[in-house]
């Protein structure tokens, strides 16, 4: 698991506590289901991705969860590598990373 932080010294306004990236065939019912339930349960805001259409490419609604994230949290699994959808995610994550650091 991995965790990158979006904050940076100037002000910014963050929608979310915790972006979590994932492959949902993977942990969606297993690992990251008790991982959430416990942010849930701590009063962690969490990006919660149920009504996303996967398209191609990443639309600005996720764009915008994830730069809107204080955190992001990568789950790495057996498939996450072979998701383009995931493998954006992650560039995104990347990027804020770089930019806010």
């Amino acid at each position: 698991m991995f965790m990158a932080s979006s904050s940076s010294s100037s002000t910014r306004t963050c929608t979310y506590d915790v972006f979590p990236s994932f492959s949902g065939k993977d942990v969606r019912k297993s690992f990251l289901s008790h991982f959430l339930e416990n942010l849930h349960r701590k009063s962690i805001d969490t990006f919660i991705d149920n009504d996303i259409y996967r398209s191609r490419p990443i639309g600005p609604e996720l764009l915008s969860a994830i730069r809107g994230s204080t955190i992001s949290v990568v789950v790495f699994s057996e498939n996450y590598a072979s998701s383009t959808w995931c493998l954006d995610e992650l560039l995104e994550i990347h990027k804020c990373y770089k930019e806010f650091h």
